[in-house]
């Protein structure tokens, strides 16, 4: 055999070898690939039957606390008597002329002058305010004519607060003296109505405080905590008694009336909405 017959064998032998190793490496690389692949749908699908699971287990929760509180509502009303001390009343004139300026005019005298006197009485000018100042014209019907203006009306009112309750059938009879032709809606208030408000909350908290006691001896219940707090007041304020001799205070000299400022409940309703074990 020469020596390039044998070379030519050696070359080819080479070569076949040389395939056998790279479809055999291919077939690794195959294999590893399907594996990897198989796994990642495994994955896939372990994955998304949690979620599917997870949004079932949070439908059937919805709306629904892991932990059912146990709660106990407590209403309580608290009261105190309180006397009123402030009063509040309206006082004013009205005057009728054929014309504005006389009107004006008349009111003014009377207006001025119950307003000077008021401030006699030491009642302070910011107690005193105007509530009302109005203007409209007057008109009489007659059947040949229609309606024909007759004049004008001139309408003044100041609310009045009185501090001192013992001055309150003077600053009343005061419309007598000057000749004011309007007087009304007197009213007894409280200036500072949370001091009551809160007599009234201690009050109701410590009839829900033995109420909470007793429960915690007979039936063994323990408080935990406050979930809710509500309170309103229904308190009302008491009308003016009047003892008068004289009703028509446009009349000058009239007695002044005897006008009582009688007390009033302040109260207070409480409830609590309690946890409870």
């Amino acid at each position: 055999m020469s020596v390039k017959k044998t070379m030519d064998k050696i070359s080819e032998n080479t070569n076949e070898c040389c395939e056998k190793n790279a479809w055999s490496g291919n077939g690794v690389y195959k294999k590893f690939l399907y594996t990897f692949l198989i796994l990642l749908l495994v994955y896939f699908l372990v994955l998304l039957a949690t979620m599917i699971r997870n949004n079932l287990k949070e439908f059937y929760y919805i709306g629904r606390a892991d932990k059912q509180e146990r709660t106990i509502s407590l209403q309580a009303v608290g009261k105190v008597v309180a006397k009123p001390d402030i009063a509040v009343t309206s006082m004013g004139m009205t005057s009728d002329a054929e014309t504005v300026e006389e009107a004006q005019a008349k009111n003014t005298k009377v207006m001025n002058d119950l307003i000077s006197r008021l401030k006699q009485l030491e009642i302070e000018e910011k107690d005193i305010q105007t509530s009302n100042y109005s203007i409209y014209p007057q008109y009489d019907y007659l059947e040949d004519r229609g309606s024909v203006l007759k004049g004008y009306t001139v309408s003044q009112n100041v609310s009045v607060k009185i501090r001192d309750l013992d001055k309150v059938d003077d600053v009343i009879s005061l419309a007598g003296v000057v000749g004011a032709n309007n007087v009304g809606g007197l009213q007894f208030t409280i200036d500072d109505m949370d001091v009551y408000l809160n007599e009234a909350r201690e009050d109701a908290m410590k009839k829900i405080g033995e109420k909470a006691k007793a429960l915690r001896q007979s039936l063994g219940v323990k408080f935990v905590g406050i979930i809710s707090y509500d309170e309103y007041s229904g308190s009302g304020l008491p009308s003016p008694m009047y003892a008068m001799k004289a009703m028509d205070y446009g009349v000058g000299g009239a007695e002044s009336p005897s006008i009582e400022s009688g007390s009033t409940d302040v109260t207070l309703n409480i409830n609590i909405l309690f946890e409870i074990l």
